[in-house]
């Protein structure tokens, strides 16, 4: 087998984490962002948390744009013809889209990557207005002495992507937007090309085109230009509705080598792999017909989203070996681990 899941899965649960205030539970923990940092594997995991729930009402929890750090929180019965709710990430009530939980982003660590100590407090939380409805799915790259974590900013003006940067995962500094919406699945190169720095990135397309995943480049890390396509979803495939960047690509002699999600039309989220020119990272030099990873596990196909696997974290071991870390069925946090040796040969066989 390629790719091994460790026999520790889920290594974060949502009954591991402790809610962020009195009321609130934890629904989900899980699409963490990885990285090395002080010998010890540091997780920031997406923590999901909605008001305890009352009986015959759907509840939610979101940031006072008037109060920005503090929750408000949405109480609405099911009977209420106003409702609609019929998926159980989100609802409309009265004509106004809300999430059925409000995320920030919560730091764990462990020295053997695998049995993770949990912050009681969060890292990130929302605090400006376009993340009014939370921070989602990190993505961790080292850059220059400096930890640039990326994250989807979710408001009700869109889904925009923030940058924010730390030296020790203690005191953190928020940069602003990278990418106005709709764009999210953003993953930041560890090395310059060509003199700039470089980014994946996935625009949503509305009227034409699909969800595809992009190039971009900068002088300074904000303002962002230069884009490229590079590859969208492929019909009758197994990545043939959307197809989106996981976390930091890879540098190898053959190329950069970059673990990717795609989903079907069934909503089916599974891993894949790229492998792209080192100095023309737009040009596609192998990618794989069937996916690395896919949901199997019962803790995969079972959760809040069912059969889905979603990698956002990475994090690179001796011996050539890579850990996974990814969400799964957008409830818990796994871990699997694979060789990128046998990775590239298996693209490129």
């Amino acid at each position: 087998m390629l790719i091994e899941r460790a026999t520790e899965n889920p290594v974060i649960r949502p009954k591991d984490v402790k809610p962020s205030a009195p009321g609130l539970e934890v629904m989900c923990a899980f699409n963490a962002g990885a990285t090395l940092y002080g010998g010890e594997t540091l997780l920031l995991v997406r923590v999901a948390e909605r008001p305890v729930p009352r009986d015959g009402h759907v509840s939610t929890a979101f940031m006072d744009p008037d109060r920005p750090g503090h929750l408000r929180e949405l109480h609405v019965r099911r009977d209420d013809p106003d409702l609609i709710a019929d998926d159980p990430r989100f609802f409309t009530y009265r004509g106004v889209f809300y999430l059925t939980s409000v995320s920030h982003l919560r730091l764990a660590r462990a020295r053997d990557g695998r049995r993770f100590e949990i912050d009681e407090q969060p890292a990130l939380s929302p605090a400006a207005e376009c993340e009014v409805y939370g921070c989602e799915d990190p993505r961790i790259t080292r850059l220059r002495g400096w930890y640039y974590i990326n994250y989807s900013s979710i408001a009700p003006t869109g889904v925009t992507t923030s940058l924010a940067r730390t030296r020790d995962f203690r005191d953190y500094e928020r940069l602003g937007i990278m990418f106005a919406p709709d764009n999210k699945d953003i993953a930041l190169f560890p090395d310059k090309i060509g003199g700039s720095y470089a980014c994946f990135h996935r625009p949503s397309a509305k009227q034409i085109g699909a969800p595809a995943l992009w190039l971009a480049f900068s002088d300074n890390l904000r303002d962002w230009g230069r884009h490229h396509y590079i590859m969208g979803p492929r019909p009758g495939a197994w990545d043939s509705e959307r197809v989106g960047c996981g976390a930091a690509p890879i540098r190898t002699e053959r190329g950069w080598l970059q673990f990717y999600h795609g989903a079907n039309e069934h909503v089916r989220y599974c891993v894949g792999a790229v492998l792209l020119d080192l100095e023309q990272p737009w040009k596609v030099l192998a990618r794989s017909q069937d996916p690395l990873l896919v949901p199997q596990a019962s803790y995969e196909m079972q959760g809040l989203m069912p059969n889905v696997v979603f990698h956002n974290g990475l994090v690179e071991r001796r011996g050539g070996r890579v850990d996974l870390y990814y969400g799964a069925a957008d409830t818990t946090t796994c871990v699997a681990s694979v060789k990128i040796g046998d990775v590239v040969q298996w693209l490129c066989t």
